[in-house]
């Protein structure tokens, strides 16, 4: 009598088999985000601290594996306290109570906004490939939905902060998008420069601290880049005044 061999198990997809895990690690993160923004001074100032302070040390476990002198670590760390520290005073500066949470939820929407259009646009129509080398995942059908999403959101929420009877400038809606297209262009270049670092370093993730997400600097390399542009362009501005 002949024995059929069983069919081999099929290997669960990575990605679906921790989808719980992953689900609920983010809405944990926005909870704790939400309630620091909705709570404002030292509370938000601490969380902000307390995030920045994570990602440095990430971004050393990086560069220990990316830089192979002292000096080389030396350089890159007063790199990475630039990079990092501005963007979290921009974030502060983006929350006082002068100006309230909204102008921070509207970048960490659009920022947001970004990553779940890049990842259906990315998933839905494919095409090439923007840089394989550095992130074989991103597309540049991904790149035009996270412009268009961040764009959309960036116009709706300009739209929605008007009070009834406010008058709304003709063009101060396309200036909003055209404002969330660029903001989702420099998200995406922050995702890219850190995902370009993980490659020197050989690692797949920042580091662990979030289930099912890697590192901190996994979830805001995007809003990093965002913040620190403000804020190189709010200095700026401060100079030319």
């Amino acid at each position: 009598m002949t024995q059929t061999a069983p069919a081999p198990a099929k290997n669960p997809d990575p990605q679906k088999s921790d989808l719980g895990v992953r689900t609920a690690s983010a809405v944990v993160m926005l909870a704790v985000a939400g309630f620091a923004l909705w709570q404002g001074r030292w509370v938000f100032g601490a969380f902000v601290v307390a995030v920045g302070l994570g990602v440095l040390w990430e971004w050393w476990g990086l560069v220990q594996r990316i830089a192979p002198s002292t000096i080389a670590r030396l350089v890159w760390m007063i790199g990475g306290i630039v990079y990092i520290g501005m963007a979290c005073i921009m974030l502060l500066i983006l929350n006082t109570p002068f100006t309230g949470p909204m102008p921070a939820v509207m970048v960490i929407l659009m920022v947001i906004a970004t990553d779940v259009g890049a990842y259906f646009a990315g998933r839905a129509i494919g095409g090439p490939k923007i840089a394989p080398s550095i992130s074989p995942s991103k597309t540049w059908a991904g790149l035009g939905g996270g412009a268009l999403a961040s764009g959309a959101v960036a116009m709706w929420l300009t739209v929605a902060q008007r009070t009834p009877g406010d008058l709304v400038a003709p063009g101060l809606p396309y200036a909003a998008l055209g404002i969330g297209a660029i903001i989702a262009v420099i998200a995406q270049a922050g995702d890219f420069f850190e995902s370009w670092m993980k490659r020197r370093a050989g690692v797949k993730d920042s580091g662990n601290v979030i289930p099912g997400h890697g590192g901190l600097f996994d979830r805001v390399d995007g809003l990093l880049a965002v913040l620190f542009v403000g804020g190189v362009v709010f200095m700026i501005g401060g100079m030319l005044n």
